[in-house]
């Protein structure tokens, strides 16, 4: 199951981060507090249709663009089935403590959108989307965890 808060938070701060801007200077574009807008990008907290507006707003997208790609996010981890099933323990290979490994469950690629997710432990993985955009050839990665 994906977040919807997460992902749009991933969203949003990928088009933040893209832009090279602090989370300050869309805070107060947007008219929102720096903590609010930091929860939000963490998914954390799901901002309101009026506050997801001003942010987008903020950063010159469109309400419609950003709810597009988060859509094309989601349809795409719907398409894999069992994404977030425990792994037995036999399957996790073990590894010490503050080392990052994860291992690749599924990848799924559609219309420009690449998506990956990563099983890092038994109850937690990581959903990985890429978007090509083919008018610029920019990438861009949005990531969600659960």
């Amino acid at each position: 199951m994906v977040l919807l808060r997460r992902v749009i938070g991933d969203a949003l701060r990928a088009r933040r981060q893209g832009q090279h801007r602090t989370l300050r200077e869309v805070s107060s574009a947007a008219n929102v507090s720096l903590g609010y807008l930091s929860e939000i990008e963490r998914g954390q907290k799901e901002p309101s249709s009026e506050l997801l507006a001003a942010i987008c707003h903020a950063l010159g997208a469109r309400l419609s663009e950003l709810l597009r790609e988060v859509s094309d996010t989601v349809a795409l981890a719907e398409q894999l089935p069992e994404v977030l099933v425990p792994v037995s323990n036999e399957t996790v290979e073990s590894t010490p403590v503050g080392t990052a490994s994860s291992r690749a469950v599924r990848q799924v690629s559609a219309d420009g959108v690449a998506v990956s997710v990563h099983q890092e432990s038994p109850l937690k993985a990581t959903l990985r989307s890429t978007r090509v955009r083919a008018a610029d050839r920019t990438d861009r990665d949005v990531v969600c965890a659960a």
